[in-house]
């Protein structure tokens, strides 16, 4: 069983998450959040019918899946051709991406959703096509670093707001800087360039407005914290570049990594 997972997980040319598939095979993640998924801010999911946004390898959903949700759906874009990519490389970027992570996007979830013999349903959508006539509605919905790849995040959280019918966690990159310098106000940082597809990345307050900008009501959130790199990830064993950026990281998150906030939110009636 071992030898075949491993060949298996093996013929995935990236994984996004790091995940414990079996006691001794966990996958070569580029980002590891097994040392803060308890740090969340997660709502009670028992017996709940739940949604992961962004699902990407599904590690998230398959936290919800072990937490004890009745019903896990997992969404995420059926194609590398559905990312929010940049106008300089929107021609050239889904063919570039295929030939780094492999034509079949969602592969790593397959690939683990049969170790876990999981029970995660997968649907293939856009965020911003989320809808009750599509889906109906859930209990829990939760996203993890997927609006700092979107155009339109705000676009994006009300398609969120318009399925929930709960709570939603969000849990999201931030500009460290920008929070340093404006704890109170609420800026981002815009990119919208190169293959990292990243666009606005928010401080700790720009996060909380988005998300009350898209008819949530902020329940509670936590302190800024590092989600790690993974054993893939090019920067595993990377210096940081500058002591001012290594000190706010280790003031502020307490861990190396990318920094993220993260927050528990209900839909505002």
């Amino acid at each position: 069983m071992s030898a075949s997972l491993r060949e298996a997980v093996g013929s995935n040319p990236v994984w996004y998450h790091t995940i414990d598939l079996a006691a001794d095979v966990t996958t070569p993640g580029h980002f590891d959040l097994r040392p803060i998924v308890d740090k969340l801010p997660w709502p009670a999911v028992r017996g709940k019918r739940c949604l992961d946004v962004g699902t990407y390898d599904g590690f998230l959903a398959f936290e919800l899946e072990r937490r004890g949700a009745s019903e896990v759906v997992a969404l995420d874009i059926p194609d590398h051709e559905d990312w929010d990519w940049p106008a300089e490389i929107r021609a050239l970027g889904p063919e570039y991406l295929a030939s780094v992570a492999g034509p079949e996007k969602g592969a790593g979830f397959r690939i683990a959703r049969e170790a876990l013999r999981s029970s995660v349903e997968k649907v293939d959508m856009t965020v911003y096509d989320l809808s009750r006539e599509r889906l109906g509605t859930f209990d829990v919905v939760v996203c993890g670093s997927l609006l700092l790849h979107l155009r339109d995040p705000l676009r994006a959280l009300e398609a969120i707001r318009s399925v929930c019918s709960g709570e939603f966690m969000s849990a999201e990159e931030i500009d460290l800087r920008l929070s340093v310098r404006h704890p109170r106000r609420a800026v981002a940082r815009l990119d919208g360039t190169g293959e990292r597809m990243q666009w606005w990345v928010p401080n700790v307050a720009a996060h909380k407005r988005m998300v009350f900008a898209a008819g949530f009501e902020i329940l509670r959130s936590i302190r800024p914290y590092s989600e790690a790199f993974g054993v893939a990830h090019p920067a595993h064993r990377r210096q940081m570049r500058t002591m001012h950026l290594r000190l706010a990281r280790t003031l502020l998150t307490a861990d190396m990594g990318v920094p993220h906030a993260a927050l528990l939110a209900r839909p505002r009636v």
